[in-house]
């Protein structure tokens, strides 16, 4: 078992080498000028509103880095409050019904200190409102002649499709269904960019919809009017940490430049660029700054190769320093679950209970413990916890299947517990302890690009971006490099077993 140790060990340090390497060039560049850590969560718009901001924190004299999608509203909010970025774009609605809910705000006075007092700052509004709605197909809607929300109470057939989040926000499906009284049944939450496709092919009637949203034409939706004016404003914001005033007062001053400068068919032509022309959001946002601040803007864009070895390089820091800590722990776990009976139940069920846990809620509930570390590291702890299992099963499932005659046969030799272990025991589990790290690797290589809701780099980052984009060339850019690093992991492993496993035991019977 010796191996193992060694294959541990290089594993942690690769992927420590990963992480410094970066970190090093970066500190190296960064000098005295101050870096902004600006933040997009996961759809399109906040991702374009993330690069106009990093374009004018550059033009304030400051360095920007964009951690683009980081998922949903809690993990930009959490990544907000614990230091990991210092500013992003909200939305007015989004900050009173959800992550100031519990405090039952009304007014900018009362927002802006309950703001101050969590150290964050807010500007005033940038100009639109991406207000939530509901939509049809044009053509389904004149159908069926409806053309407000409260006409839906007259369709009980109606097949509604609702996002995840709308269906669990009280601005969202519940308040809505409560205040028209419709008596559509409540359907499963989707990823909203699904639901274009769905309502596309008929497989839904009625879908959430953002005001701003590009799709709407592509689709050629109707949103129905809002009678009863459940939906309120979603003016857009910038969020920012309290801090940066003192620390960059000239990248305040810049972005606050963005107040009213955004209508919002300035917003929905440059949504429609990204999602329907395929232009990239940092020449977007460079488009717009020039047209409408007057702000020339270098835009420098990495070509295909070089997005490949960063994303691969991201994805297997987080597969490597995952396994290798993963293996420090999990045998000597299996190990002691083989020999102590009662712990070992108790090691199996606690390990086997991680398994359970909602990786975003894991991700998330992460980001508020591990405060001010890098991006990777929740996601790392994560992918650590989940390949806990298969190590710790097949190390005691190892042991625990050595026959008794060979147990005893070692024991009448007169060797001490540690060296029957050592010795005899752990050889002979090899290849059940080799067949449960090989499990672990290679679902860690899957399971890692959840990385990307959170920012955390690799296959992810760039699959969700493809999701969100409807980009099918985006989304088999990371897709197929994360199918290929599986099976080069696996086939490792497979030259391991020739290293690890003594020879005797990879002996087959001959036909």
């Amino acid at each position: 078992m010796k191996t193992t140790a060694r294959l541990a060990f290089f594993l942690g340090l690769a992927g420590l080498w990963l992480t410094w390497l970066p970190g090093c060039a970066r500190r190296q560049s960064q000098g005295e000028v101050p870096l902004v850590r600006i933040g997009s969560k996961m759809f399109t718009e906040s991702a374009i509103l993330g690069e106009v901001i990093a374009h004018l924190v550059r033009d304030a004299g400051a360095e920007a880095e964009h951690k683009a999608r980081l998922g949903d509203t809690l993990v930009a909010w959490s990544k907000l409050l614990v230091g990991d970025i210092d500013v992003y774009c909200e939305y007015t609605g989004t900050l009173t019904q959800q992550i100031l809910a519990k405090e039952k705000l009304s007014g900018t006075e009362a927002i802006q200190a309950s703001l101050a007092a969590k150290g964050v700052r807010m500007s005033r509004p940038l100009g639109f409102n991406n207000t939530y709605a509901l939509g049809m197909k044009r053509d389904r809607a004149a159908a069926l002649r409806i053309q407000t929300i409260s006409d839906l109470k007259k369709h009980p057939e109606i097949k509604l499709g609702l996002s995840g989040p709308f269906l669990l926000r009280e601005d969202g499906w519940p308040g809505l269904r409560q205040r028209y009284g419709l008596p559509q049944p409540t359907p499963n939450g989707k990823e909203h960019d699904l639901l274009y496709r769905e309502i596309d092919t008929g497989a839904v009637d009625v879908i959430d919809l953002y005001a701003t949203d590009a799709k709407i034409r592509l689709y050629d939706l109707v949103a129905l009017e809002d009678d009863k004016k459940f939906f309120p404003d979603y003016q857009a914001i910038l969020l920012y940490r309290a801090d940066l005033e003192t620390r960059a007062p000239a990248v305040v001053k810049s972005l606050l430049r963005l107040e009213g400068a955004i209508p919002e068919a300035a917003m929905i032509e440059m949504n429609a660029k990204v999602e329907l022309a395929r232009v990239s959001e940092t020449k977007v946002a460079a488009e717009f700054i020039e047209q409408n601040l007057g702000r020339p803007v270098l835009v420098s864009e990495d070509d295909l190769l070089h997005r490949l070895l960063q994303r691969t390089a991201e994805h297997l820091l987080l597969v490597s320093v995952s396994l290798a800590l993963a293996i420090a722990a999990a045998v000597p776990l299996g190990i002691a679950a083989a020999k102590r009976p009662a712990l070992g139940q108790a090691i199996l069920a606690g390990t086997g209970i991680v398994q359970t846990i909602p990786s975003l809620a894991l991700l998330v509930l992460l980001i508020l413990l591990i405060r001010g570390a890098a991006d990777w590291v929740p996601a790392v702890v994560a992918l650590f916890l989940y390949s806990l299992l298969p190590i710790v099963r097949n190390t005691y499932t190892g042991l625990h299947d050595i026959p008794l005659t060979v147990r005893e046969s070692a024991e009448a030799l007169g060797l001490s517990p540690l060296a029957r272990l050592y010795l005899i025991e752990l050889p002979l589990a090899s290849r059940s302890i080799l067949a449960g790290i090989k499990t672990a690797a290679v679902i860690n290589v899957g399971t890692a690009t959840l990385g990307g809701l959170i920012g955390a780099g690799g296959y992810g980052q760039t699959i969700f971006a493809g999701i969100n984009k409807s980009d099918q060339a985006t989304i088999l850019e990371g897709a197929i490099p994360a199918v290929l690093l599986a099976l080069v992991v696996q086939g490792l492993f497979e030259l391991a077993e020739r290293v690890v496993v003594p020879k005797g035991l990879r002996l087959r019977p001959v036909a």
